[in-house]
């Protein structure tokens, strides 16, 4: 701490006021100067250029001109220079981020890069605000150096975060609905399965009742459909529908369909089985919210109702005994 204040001082000395801004300054040019190079001496992907032999290929037409089979899109070719930055390098980490962004219910192609590319906007524009605001409250009068860190590091890490906290509440917040919904999926599946539809058939209609009440799991019964559509197998659509929700009632669920499929037994058996399951994991888990209520509210009642509790019983006394003291005569 002293050196840094001797540091403060010298820079106040020598450069003025501003000398503690100016030095964050260039350490921040500095920084952006260092990393050009880098950036530049980047070499060509051989992916990309794949990309790009297959995403403008041409075909001929008759009269010699070219006509573009598949053009792509403009934002998508802005984004692409700045990979390195708005993207994970690793495969791990690539599949990750774009498992994490499905769940959240981010499907685009983009969605990973465009996650990235507003954690990045945000967090240098809330730091030149941040700096901004230092500048201005140190022209108004002395800030020391730990307020000017403050200042602008704080309002960067916030804006920073913010597409995080945001990605991640999104996300918990559809794993909760798709849990809340999915024992009425299981009860409407099972009532379509005995009455004689087999379960794509089943898979779609629930996916039409239940899209005004739970669109999130709506959507993955659809998915589920559309891929069973397409032809492709149905023990790998259920494991990605796992997958997708990150949720382990449906991870159960996945397991069980695909058991009941490899040794033969009855669908709706295993349905009317685990739908009761269902149910009463979701009473167990509201009885849990019910018997923890109590706990949460005993901070509360401390704070608002023993402290009038105290005064309505004491307060009377205590004037009283004040009144007393302050008419008595002392000799």
């Amino acid at each position: 701490m002293e050196l840094l204040q001797q540091a403060n001082d010298w820079l106040i000395a020598t450069f003025g006021e501003l000398g503690p801004l100016y030095a964050i300054g260039a350490l921040g040019l500095l920084l952006v100067l260092l990393t050009l190079p880098s950036f530049l001496k980047r070499q060509a992907d051989p992916m990309d250029k794949l990309k790009g032999t297959g995403g403008n290929r041409a075909a001929k037409v008759d009269n010699g001109k070219t006509a573009t089979l598949r053009t792509r899109d403009k934002n998508a070719e802005k984004l692409d220079k700045f990979a390195s930055f708005l993207e994970p390098q690793g495969e791990e980490e690539m599949s990750a981020a774009r498992l994490r962004m499905v769940q959240a219910g981010y499907r685009g192609k983009n969605a990973v890069r465009m996650y990235h590319f507003i954690q990045f906007s945000l967090g240098i524009g809330a730091l030149l605000i941040g700096l901004l605001v230092a500048i201005i409250s140190s022209s108004n009068g002395e800030v020391s150096t730990q307020q000017l860190l403050l200042t602008v590091l704080l309002p960067g890490f916030a804006g920073y975060y913010l597409p995080r906290y945001w990605v991640n509440s999104r996300l918990k917040k559809r794993q909760e609905e798709i849990t809340n919904g999915f024992p009425d999926s299981l009860d409407m599946m099972l009532v379509c399965v005995e009455a004689g539809q087999s379960m794509d058939q089943a898979i779609i209609r629930v996916s039409k009742e239940i899209e005004q009440g739970y669109p999130a799991l709506a959507e993955e019964f659809a998915i589920v459909a559309h891929e069973m559509k397409a032809g492709k197998d149905k023990t790998n659509v259920l494991k990605d529908m796992a997958e997708r929700c990150g949720v382990p009632d449906i991870a159960s669920f996945v397991t069980v369909m695909i058991q009941s499929a490899s040794f033969g037994t009855s669908m709706a058996d295993a349905l009317r089985v685990f739908s009761e399951e269902m149910r009463d994991k979701r009473v167990m888990r509201a009885e849990e919210k019910a018997n923890v209520l109590p706990t949460k509210l005993t901070l509360g009642t401390m704070m608002f109702t023993v402290p009038p509790l105290m005064i309505i019983l004491i307060g009377p006394s205590v004037y009283k005994i004040y009144e007393t003291l302050s008419n008595a005569t002392f000799f």
